[in-house]
């Protein structure tokens, strides 16, 4: 059984892609699971600050609820989110994913993971392909691998699942940019 570390946005974006890696979509059963799964929080990027608090505390409410694995990292990045993003808002989403996948890779690497994912992967408003070059990329760089699945084809079944859940579902990706494309 390989040791999976996943970065995790939200939860919204989470429970499909954890079901579907565990198997479960069919059945409760556990047991046939490839992947032992941990669950990491690192998004610092996340404007405001009530918001970041709103997605952490719908994540730590499903890891509770489903016994996952979990390490996080509770720091309020959005000053150094903001130092690397100003004068390059076009480039914004690059430094946010390389920032959140490469620490993801080195805890993976200092705590012994196989591989390691994000659900970023799930979202059809995310840069897909720029997750997956910066994915690979970084898991060269700490000698792990990348485990890369196009989750977006769960898009339905992971609005449905949190739904369900009565989970906290926010508007917009995250950053002070992404905010001010969806509600400016």
């Amino acid at each position: 059984m390989k040791k999976l570390l996943i970065h995790v946005c939200c939860a919204p974006c989470l429970i499909a892609i954890y079901y579907k890696i565990l198997d479960c979509f069919a059945s409760s059963l556990r047991q046939k699971a490839d992947y032992a799964v941990t669950a990491l929080w690192s998004n610092g990027n996340i404007h405001p600050f009530i918001e970041y608090k709103n997605r952490l505390d719908t994540v730590r409410e499903f890891i509770k609820s489903e016994n996952i694995n979990y390490i996080e990292n509770d720091e309020y990045g959005l000053v150094d989110f903001v130092r690397k993003s100003a004068y390059r808002e076009g480039n914004r989403c690059y430094h946010c994913y390389f920032d959140r996948l490469d620490y993801t890779a080195r805890i993976a690497e200092e705590k012994g993971f196989d591989c390691f994912t994000t659900s970023l992967l799930y979202s059809k408003y995310q840069k897909h392909d720029l997750i997956k070059e910066i994915g690979f990329s970084v898991a060269e760089k700490y000698n792990l691998e990348f485990y890369y699945e196009d989750f977006r084809e769960l898009w339905k079944v992971g609005i449905e699942l949190s739904k369900e859940k009565k989970m906290y579902r926010q508007k917009y990706c995250g950053c002070i940019y992404s905010e001010f494309e969806r509600y400016g």
